[in-house]
């Protein structure tokens, strides 16, 4: 009935301002006070708001209109099924199939006793219409927009295709699908250190006002360490999986200096792992740092020397971008730093408020095993399990070793 009383209105407008139209060319300037004064008249009767949102920001921009994202994924979601025209999509390596609604849909929505029209329109300029009564007003620009968005944008993760990135000689990244299947239900490690691990990453997820109440950037460093085989690389797929976060795995080898490696991680987005594996193996950067009197003279060098020696990546570079001031370029990411040998790694490294969380990722206990014969048998008991255990007990063996066995 609303929206009946609605397009009658904005018909019977319609009507005055085409006669308006006509009696201008008799009587132009005797008109234009009348005109003036019934547009106000106009404003005044019409009891309807309206807000465009369109896909981009200029005809010609490249940049699209975040708002515009979040509120296509808000009303795919909640009134799609209502829709007769759709548009198909495919995300993850033809995984999943979604279908959205197509152009020219509207849609009624309520919020706070508040109805909203929505209706899309396609053309040069894309672009959502948002039709609502003026005495909703400030329900809508106050908490009913910022309900769409937030809403919109959760969908859009949920639904965005995840990436892993590496980075390459020209200090780019470039990326390709992440589809590993690890999560922390298949991961093969002790259930009580398991279930800490995701208390702490869901505790992380939910800080971002935590961590601006106290002045720091949102962020968060683990140090995973262990003997190969004990599954570090698996403990990094379950955490992106979990969090639905991209990847970065970053190859310090390749990187040629401390601002190239600043280049580089200022161009890593947020709700992202930033992965270095193996660091003590990864330039100097572990033991102890010499002193002043033990330092070598610098000696210049040209071209073709700096080239043979390789990347100059020092480990005051790399901590200034984990803590220091480069460290707010980006916020809601995670920093891990995998390792065979803990004891080999500078203490400034893997401090807290860099390295947060030490796990180390043993060897095969039996809670571990009874994972893996899960995982790879489908099986949560059988008569060797007593004897499983007390040969565990005896002797020290992978998860890898043992799921290959």
């Amino acid at each position: 009935m609303a929206k009946m009383s609605m397009s009658k209105l904005g018909s019977n407008i319609g009507t005055i301002m085409f006669v308006l139209a006509i009696l201008k060319n008799w009587f132009p300037q005797e008109l234009g006070d009348i005109k003036r004064h019934l547009q106000r008249l106009i404003r005044y009767l019409y009891p309807y708001i309206t807000v465009t949102f369109d896909e981009y920001y200029h005809v010609n921009d490249f940049v699209r209109n975040v708002a515009y994202t979040a509120i296509e994924r808000y009303l795919n979601a909640h009134f799609s099924p209502r829709a007769k025209g759709f548009r198909g999509g495919v995300i993850g390596g033809c995984k999943s199939v979604f279908l959205d609604m197509d152009c020219y849909e509207e849609a009624i929505d309520e919020f706070e006793g508040a109805k909203i029209w929505w209706s899309s329109r396609d053309g040069e300029m894309p672009c959502f219409k948002l039709t609502f009564h003026r005495k909703h007003k400030d329900i809508i620009t106050q908490r009913y927009l910022q309900h769409v968005v937030d809403e919109g944008r959760a969908i859009s993760i949920q639904r965005r295709q995840r990436r892993l990135y590496t980075n390459t000689a020209k200090a780019t990244w470039t990326c390709i699908a992440f589809d590993h299947p690890s999560t922390f239900d298949t991961l093969a490690m002790d259930p009580k250190k398991k279930e800490d691990i995701l208390n702490d990453l869901i505790t992380f997820m939910k800080s971002e006002y935590y961590y601006k109440s106290i002045g720091k950037t949102w962020k968060r460093g683990y140090l995973l360490y262990g003997p190969p085989g004990t599954g570090k690389t698996s403990m990094i797929a379950a955490m992106a999986n979990f969090l639905k976060y991209d990847i970065y795995d970053l190859e310090l080898t390749s990187v040629e200096d401390n601002t190239t490696l600043r280049k580089l991680l200022t161009h890593t987005s947020s709700k992202s792992i930033i992965v270095i594996e193996d660091i003590d193996c990864s330039l100097y950067l572990t033991g102890q740092r010499k002193k002043k009197k033990d330092e070598v003279p610098v000696k210049k060098v040209d071209a073709m020397d700096k080239k043979k020696k390789g990347s100059e990546v020092t480990l005051s570079g790399l901590l200034n971008f984990i803590d220091g001031l480069w460290s707010a370029c980006g916020s809601e990411r995670i920093i891990v730093f995998t390792t065979n040998h803990v004891e080999k790694l500078d203490p400034a490294l893997v401090r807290s408020g860099r390295m947060d969380m030490h796990i180390e990722m043993s060897y095969c206990c039996f809670e571990t095993f009874k994972v893996l014969a899960k995982n790879y048998l489908n099986i949560e008991s059988h008569e060797l399990f007593a004897t499983v255990s007390q040969l565990l007990e005896e002797t020290n063996i992978t998860p890898a070793d043992v799921a290959g066995s």
